[in-house]
């Protein structure tokens, strides 16, 4: 353009005008300013075309690459998305083409890069198909994350459920963290909306699975067929045995012939086994198995030499009062009664002589293999000290016992192993009246006994501990005489009498009518006066004494009366005695 030209175009410009038309937006920004309009009309033509996306939307998209770290989405837009493969850790399986579902966080971060989050989108998404899992049954994935208090934390569609302890599988668990870091399959079981709380199953798959199986298993169930199981659970009275879906009990006392006390001396968890049918009720929901039916009687295998009177070793398996039984082979028991553990009459416990665990020898005295029955004795093992009873304890010696034992009635003295008498409780003391043997003696300690009568037959030995000592009541015959006067102290009172003592600790009865003093007044406890012997009595020990008689004429005839009867008594008997002797010696002379 020519400098004429310039300077008329400049003129042709009106300056009010130029301002008031000119756009200062595109001066500014250095681009043609878009009408509002047409942008409008451009961003809603926009909508809806390949690759257009608004964040926060969830859609999805393409892995189509997988790294160490990411995965790499196309989600059809101007630029992919990366996600971490720890949003993808419940899905261990995820290969690129997979379809996934995405959240957008970004279209653009400040580097321009599209920013994609699957974690997100399974959260949105997660409560819908929850709910409908749970109502369609679906099976679901999920990733075990960790344990907690009574079972695990479960990842499900984003959503954090619990799996209890008791549904994870049909078997009790013993380890959980087995199962941590694992995807699993699950059922949703229980849904609270409130708490927003979701329970899983996976032993409810399980069960489902197995149901045919059991229907299966137990249709063809019969008894006496043997089926290999699996050890399941122990309890103290028995073990559960899974038979692939079906469980049965072995009882504890068909686990092995022999004697145990707890099955876990047997089996152990997780075991394979062979087990054999032997029961099952009607529906065949109970079924009792049997383990040692698999095996031999032990009484079958016995040695068919054994005989009565053969010596054996056993262990003792079982104790009770009245015997133990002894395991003499594997399953094959005898029984010792406690009246063959020792030659004593006197019975005791079994435990006295042998505990479980003990190793004994022991004679056979019944053998019964058709009844399966054997009765064993330990004393037979050595000499019956009976035998030569009379020359070893005659009548009349003394010996030192041991207290074993005592009744109401007496104490049983052992004089040595199994030479057991019995000692009566009048036969304890010849002054002290003993009300019960615990009185004088304890259990275990030495006593002197005399002989007094021997049956051998019958194995009864009578024993007496005064006859050891002289029998003071021969000097009191002397002492205290019919009509002999002595000095005594009243001891107790009753309505029948008063007992006296005397200076040499003897005791007597003054019966209440000789109570009476003279004066008319009666005697009191604690007062100490005359008293005249009007009774006395050796064998019975017994000495009757009147403080009346002192001064009544009358007691006084009946007394003096009394004592010439017995002194007359005295000489009848030692003239009889003279008399025979004298006719003894004429008959001699004969």
């Amino acid at each position: 353009m020519s400098e004429e030209t310039k300077t008329v175009a400049a003129e042709a410009v009106n300056p009010a005008e130029f301002l008031a038309t000119f756009n200062w937006h595109k001066y500014e920004e250095g681009i043609d300013e878009v009408d509002e309009a047409k942008l409008k009309e451009f961003e809603q033509a926009l909508e809806g075309t390949v690759g257009f996306v608004n964040e926060r939307d969830v859609i999805e998209g393409k892995v189509t690459r997988i790294t160490d770290r990411d995965a790499i989405i196309d989600i059809n837009s101007k630029s992919e998305g990366v996600i971490s493969l720890n949003e993808f850790r419940y899905n261990p399986n995820l290969a690129v083409g997979d379809t996934v579902e995405v959240l957008v966080d970004k279209r653009e971060d400040s580097s321009g890069q599209l920013v994609l989050s699957h974690k997100k989108a399974r959260v949105i998404k997660a409560w819908d198909r929850v709910n409908n899992a749970h109502e369609t049954g679906e099976i679901v994935n999920g990733f075990v994350k960790c344990r907690t208090r009574g079972g695990m934390i479960v990842d499900v569609f984003g959503i954090e459920a619990f799996l209890p302890g008791s549904q994870i599988d049909v078997k009790p668990i013993r380890d959980y963290d087995q199962y941590v870091e694992k995807t699993m399959e699950f059922k949703v079981v229980k849904i609270n909306h409130e708490f927003k709380n979701v329970v899983v199953s996976h032993k409810a798959l399980i069960e489902a699975d197995l149901e045919d199986q059991k229907k299966e298993i137990i249709g063809q169930l019969e008894k006496g067929q043997v089926l290999e199981g699996v050890v399941k659970n122990i309890t103290s009275y028995g073990v559960f045995v899974d038979l692939g879906g079906v469980d049965g009990l072995v009882h504890i006392t068909d686990l092995s012939w022999s004697r145990i006390n707890h099955p876990n001396e047997v089996v152990e968890l997780d075991q394979k086994l062979n087990v054999v049918i032997l029961d099952f009720d009607d529906n065949k929901s109970r079924i009792q198995l049997g383990l040692k039916q698999l095996s031999a009687h032990p009484w079958e295998a016995l040695n068919s030499e054994l005989k009565v009177g053969d010596k054996v070793n056993g262990k003792v398996v079982v104790l009770a009062d009245y015997g133990a039984f002894v395991e003499v082979e594997e399953g094959v028991e005898g029984l010792i009664h406690v009246s063959e553990m020792s030659w004593s009459t006197h019975l005791r416990s079994a435990g006295d002589f042998v505990k479980v665990g003990d190793t004994v020898e022991a004679q056979i005295l019944t053998l019964d293999r058709e009844e399966r029955k054997m009765s064993l004795g330990m004393k037979q093992l050595h000499p019956d000290p009976w035998t030569d009873i009379t020359t070893k304890y005659p009548v009349g010696s003394t010996h030192t016992g041991t207290v074993r034992n005592y009744t109401n009635f007496g104490v049983f003295v052992e004089l040595e192993e199994g030479i057991d008498g019995l000692v009566y409780i009048s036969d304890l003391s010849w002054t002290k009246k003993i009300k019960h043997p615990s009185d004088f003696v304890t259990v275990g300690d030495k006593l002197e006994v005399q002989v007094l009568e021997l049956d051998v037959e019958n194995r009864k030995l009578n024993l007496g501990h005064k006859q050891t000592q002289d029998n003071p009541w021969d000097a009191h015959e002397a002492t205290y005489a019919i009509g002999s006067t002595h000095e005594g102290t009243i001891k107790e009172k009753n309505d029948k009498g008063a007992t006296v003592t005397f200076a040499d600790g003897i005791e007597a009865f003054a019966p209440t009518r000789f109570l009476e003093k003279e004066d008319g007044s009666k005697l009191a406890k604690g007062d100490t006066v005359q008293f005249i012997v009007t009774e006395f009595s050796k064998e019975y020990r017994r000495i009757v004494v009147s403080h009346t008689s002192i001064f009544k004429e009358e007691e006084k005839r009946n007394i003096k009366a009394a004592a010439k009867k017995a002194n007359d008594a005295e000489k009848t008997t030692l003239g009889d005695i003279g008399g025979l002797a004298e006719l003894k010696k004429k008959m001699e002379g004969k």
